[in-house]
C-alpha cells in the first residue's frame, strides 16, 4: 500500500520572528490558512488516509505536530533525538513502515511546501508509485524552472521512458546543487533541467536496499533500532544510543546521486518551497493595491501611498504603513520585524545574533 512520510523537523529560521525552535514554519499558518504541515497531510488524502501517514519530527516540535495533525496516530509520529538531515530521517521511516507493511510504497514529502492544485499533486504521486514498482527504482519529482534560481538543486533529465497518466518520465543524468547565477541561466537556455522539488516515491524495500549498499552505517543503525525489541521503551533507548552518531547527509547526496536507477517525473502542479518572507509575497501575489496581507486570526493592513508591502500577524492586529514601499512587516506576541522586502532573507542575522547573546526566549 501507499504510505506518506512527512519530514517535519526543519527550523525555518528565515521566517523569524514568527518561526521559533518549537514552532517552525511547518507548524505556522504562513499561507493564511492552517499550519503548513496540516495542509500537507490533507493534500495526500484520500489516496493516503491518515492511517497510513507517518510524520518525522523532533522532541521540541512534537507537541505542535500532534496539535496540528490530531488524526494521525500517535505511534506514527516518529521523534528524532537530534537532527541528522534527511538521509537518516528517510531510512528510519522506511525501516519503521516496512516492519508493519513489508510491501509498502512510500511518498516522502517535506512538510512546508506550497502546492496546487491538490488533484494534480495526487495524480503525480500515483504515477510515481507506479514507476517505483520496478525493483530498485527510486523516483523524484522535478519542477519546470521559471527563472534561473540559485537556491534550488537541479536535475538533468536523461533518456525519456515514456509517460504515466500523461506525466513524462525520464531517467536522471545528473544532480547539481545550488548553481551559480550564470550556470543556472545556462540550464534554462539548454533545457532539460528541472528544479529538484525534494519529493520522492519509492518502495520501502528499494530504498532500504539502497541504504544497505550505499550508506551501510545508516542502514545498520536503523535496522538495529527497529529490531531492538517489541516494546517502545527498548526502541527508544536504542534510537537515543545510535541515532546521534549517524552521518548528517541529505538523501539526495547520500543515495540519489550515487544510484543508477533514479527516475524523474515532471510535476504537473504549481510548487514553491516558500523559503522566506520575500518568497511568501511572490507566492500569494499582491492585491489591487500592490500589497500582501496575511492575518490568519483577523486584523488588517492599512496602506497609504505604500506598495509592495508584506504584512503578517498571527495575533489579531492592524498594521498601518504610510509612504513606504517594498517592506516586510511581521508582528508577533514578543517581536516586530521591519525590513526591505529584497533583504528579507537576511533575518538569519538576527537569529545568529540572538544565539550569540544566549537569548533563547526569542529563538
Amino acid at each position: 500500500m501507499l504510505h506518506a512520510v512527512v519530514m517535519a523537523g526543519g527550523s525555518g529560521t528565515r521566517f523569524w520572528p514568527e518561526s521559533r525552535k518549537n514552532r517552525p514554519k511547518q507548524l505556522l499558518p504562513i499561507l493564511g490558512g492552517r499550519p503548513m504541515l496540516a495542509e500537507t497531510v490533507e493534500r495526500v488524502q484520500p489516496q493516503i488516509p491518515v492511517e497510513r501517514v507517518w510524520i518525522v519530527t523532533n522532541a521540541a516540535q512534537a507537541e505542535g505536530v500532534r496539535k496540528a495533525c490530531p488524526d494521525v496516530p500517535q505511534e506514527q509520529i516518529l521523534i528524532e533525538p537530534c537532527a541528522r538531515n534527511t538521509a537518516a530521517c528517510v531510512a528510519l521511516a522506511a525501516a519503521t513502515v516496512a516492519a508493519v507493511d513489508p510491501d509498502a510504497t512510500l511518498a516522502v514529502l517535506p512538510a512546508d511546501h506550497a502546492i496546487r492544485p491538490a488533484a494534480d499533486f495526487q495524480r503525480s504521486l500515483l504515477a510515481g508509485a507506479e514507476a517505483a514498482q520496478q525493483k530498485g527504482t527510486l523516483v523524484t519529482f522535478g519542477i519546470e524552472p521559471s527563472h534561473p534560481a540559485t537556491g534550488y538543486g537541479y536535475i538533468r533529465e536523461g533518456k525519456s521512458l515514456g509517460e504515466i497518466d500523461g506525466i513524462p518520465v525520464h531517467a536522471v543524468d545528473a544532480f547539481t546543487e545550488k548553481p551559480s547565477a550564470a550556470r543556472a541561466q545556462g540550464f534554462l537556455e539548454d533545457g532539460g533541467y528541472l528544479w529538484n522539488a525534494g519529493i520522492f516515491v519509492w518502495r520501502a524495500d528499494s530504498i532500504l536496499e539502497a541504504f544497505a549498499t550505499l550508506q551501510r552505517e545508516i542502514s545498520l543503525a536503523v535496522t538495529a533500532i527497529v529490531d531492538s525489541g517489541s516494546d517502545a521503551a527498548s526502541r527508544e533507548a536504542t534510537l537515543h544510543e545510535l541515532y546521534p552518531d549517524l552521518p548528517s547527509l541529505p538523501v539526495d547526496i547520500a543515495i540519489l546521486e550515487l544510484h543508477d536507477q533514479v527516475r524523474v517525473l515532471r510535476a504537473p502542479y504549481h510548487w514553491s518551497d516558500v523559503g522566506s518572507w520575500r518568497a511568501l509575497f511572490d507566492e500569494l501575489g499582491p492585491d489591487a493595491g500592490g500589497n500582501v496581507a496575511v492575518f490568519p486570526h483577523g486584523g488588517r493592513l492599512l496602506a497609504e501611498e505604500a506598495e509592495g508591502v508584506l504584512a503578517y500577524s498571527r495575533p489579531q492586529k492592524t498594521i498601518a504603513v504610510l509612504g513606504l514601499d517594498d517592506l516586510v512587516v511581521v508582528n508577533t506576541e514578543d517581536a516586530i520585524l521591519v525590513a526591505p522586502r529584497a533583504r528579507a532573507e537576511e533575518v538569519k542575522r538576527f537569529v545568529e545574533r540572538l544565539q550569540d547573546e544566549g537569548n533563547s526566549e526569542l529563538l
